[in-house]
């Protein structure tokens, strides 16, 4: 199934008051809750400096977006680490 051909489907979202049109193999529900998530991220750092462009809104959305990736890949690879150490006992 995961190499399975599939269809990407044309989905709309909003972000930051822009519309989208987004190609994906995905869910429509599931990237629209990515949109969601990522409108709500900007909304919160432009809340806590209004004088922040859209586009400076935008990169700092996806440096703290990157942030939240990296540190639950580090507990991840934490997890199976410790998963591998008690097999091994």
């Amino acid at each position: 199934m995961l190499f399975e051909k599939r269809e990407k489907k044309r989905i709309s979202v909003t972000i930051f008051d822009q519309e989208y049109i987004v190609r994906s193999h995905e869910d429509g529900d599931y990237v629209k809750s990515l949109a969601s998530h990522l409108d709500e991220k900007m909304r919160e750092i432009k809340r806590k400096n209004q004088i922040l462009s859209p586009y400076k809104v935008a990169v700092l959305a996806a440096l703290n977006l990157t942030d939240e990736l990296f540190k639950v890949q580090a507990e991840h690879e934490e997890l199976i680490d410790l998963i591998e150490e008690t097999k091994i006992r």
